[in-house]
């Protein structure tokens, strides 16, 4: 048995080194770049404080009053997608792309760097996102922590460290840039609700966020697909763009599903809640 498992391991890590060779070397040196190993970690522990060590944690205590941290941590959030947007504007999307057949451009040209960069940075931003839940379960919320809600942000980051590994640019970024877009409208509607009631009143457009997350998974969904219309694109990472289309035609999927009990059936996304925000499980 324990010679089965040592093949079973060598074959393994023979075909991680070949596989690895194949990695973009721009990526070299950037955080959390050397192997999938570290952020596996991160992204475990996440899980198990989320689901389970966070909860027991809390379950004697109050509700952390958060107000104030959120706000700062919403709006810089905010901040951070506007760079971003603009960063992917510049790196391909305003500058050159088609929005058909995009390819990764491998180059160390200044626009070929600067989209790694720009890959990378969002790659790690989903990390930062990864707090949305742990306010959750400080503020004692663990209703909004749904199996949905810990897939989406445990899936993101982990997926896009591929991404970035060995495609940073082309036709798989963007959903990357509409996110970023999306991100700039649902934080700062989150902020503006962690500032307390005295600003609900500039909220009347909360009814079209469920509208404006529809979109973009439609837009991604529609975008990527185009690739199985194409005569010849000989996009370097098919397989990326299949989880990708597979990726934003289960959330398209679950937003119809919202949008048809929520509006067809004349049900109603929940209040703003008196002591925070309302959030949607999948942003």
């Amino acid at each position: 048995m324990k010679m089965a498992f040592s093949n079973l391991t060598s074959k393994a890590a023979l075909l991680y080194d070949d596989w690895i060779k194949h990695a973009d070397p721009r990526v070299e040196g950037f955080l959390l770049m050397s192997s999938p190993v570290p952020q596996t970690i991160i992204i475990g522990a996440y899980i198990y404080f989320v689901t389970s060590l966070g909860p027991k944690l809390m379950e004697n205590r109050k509700p952390f009053e958060l107000r104030q941290i959120m706000a700062f941590y919403n709006f810089g959030v905010v901040a951070l997608s506007v760079y971003m947007t603009y960063e992917f504007l510049m790196s391909g999307w305003a500058t050159g792309y088609s929005f058909r057949c995009d390819l990764v451009d491998y180059s160390r040209s200044p626009t070929g760097l600067r989209m790694v960069r720009t890959c990378w940075l969002y790659y790690f931003s989903k990390f930062i996102e990864l707090l949305d839940t742990i306010f959750f379960v400080l503020r004692k919320k663990e209703g909004q922590i749904t199996f949905l809600h810990v897939l989406h942000h445990s899936i993101m980051p982990w997926t896009w460290w591929f991404g970035v590994k060995f495609a940073a640019g082309g036709l798989g970024t963007f959903h990357a840039l509409l996110n970023c877009v999306v991100h700039v409208i649902m934080y700062s509607y989150y902020g503006l609700c962690s500032l307390g009631p005295a600003y609900y009143k500039y909220l009347w457009w909360k009814k079209h966020m469920t509208s404006i997350q529809l979109v973009q998974f439609l837009m991604v969904t529609v975008h990527i697909g185009q690739i199985y219309f194409m005569d010849d694109c000989p996009y370097q990472y098919p397989v990326f763009i299949f989880i990708i289309w597979l990726y934003g035609s289960m959330f398209l999927i679950l937003f119809l599903h919202f949008w048809y009990h929520a509006y067809t059936r004349g049900q109603r996304p929940p209040k703003i809640m008196k002591n925070g925000i309302s959030k949607s499980k999948y942003h």
